[in-house]
């Protein structure tokens, strides 16, 4: 079993900002694999379904980006599920927007998201999709950046990166990081 985790956060004031890629992304894999996003279980909202023949639980955490962990944490916890089965679809601010970065493990980055599920999960060793999301422009409060609204040129830009994400969930899924890597890494440049 493999969950896939979208960071972001809840509500309708968050809609559409940067720092919810990760739940845009997940929303995307869910209708391109019909799996309906209606549970809410380990302070999450979840839908379970299956990538080829594996089982795929989607994920995304309701606790705000900060305390993503929890969800993370308890869900592997539960279902008895190893780090390396966790594939997390976050936001970077050190990518131009559209950019996509997959790595098969690393630190937090300075993403608070990111980590919240190292210290949850007590493990750096799971996959992680990166979408860039632009650098903030000088004098803007990085928090004010990642919860700002897309502007229409990124909506172009990002809409392609996460038209890829599927793709890139059943490689990593079917043949592991590295053949991810090497398909998808530098896509948007």
């Amino acid at each position: 079993m493999y969950v896939i985790l979208g960071i972001g956060n809840p509500g309708k004031q968050y809609e559409n900002t940067k720092h919810n890629i990760g739940f845009i992304s997940l929303d995307f894999l869910a209708a391109s694999l019909g799996i309906e996003m209606n549970k809410i279980k380990h302070k999450a909202i979840i839908g379970e379904g299956r990538i080829g023949s594996e089982k795929v639980l989607l994920v995304k955490p309701q606790t705000f980006v900060n305390l993503s962990g929890e969800s993370a944490g308890e869900i592997l916890n539960f279902y008895k599920i190893p780090p390396e089965n966790l594939i997390v679809i976050y936001d970077d601010v050190n990518l131009d927007a559209g950019r996509i970065r997959i790595r098969p493990k690393g630190s937090d980055g300075g993403h608070n998201g990111i980590k919240s599920i190292l210290y949850h999960v007590k493990s750096d060793q799971f996959p992680r999709i990166r979408l860039g999301v632009g650098k903030k422009p000088e004098g803007y409060d990085l928090a004010d950046w990642v919860l700002s609204k897309f502007t229409k040129e990124e909506i172009s830009v990002l809409s392609k990166a996460v038209d890829q994400v599927p793709d890139m969930v059943r490689e990593i899924i079917e043949n592991g990081p590295q053949s991810a890597m090497n398909r998808f890494n530098g896509f948007g440049q």
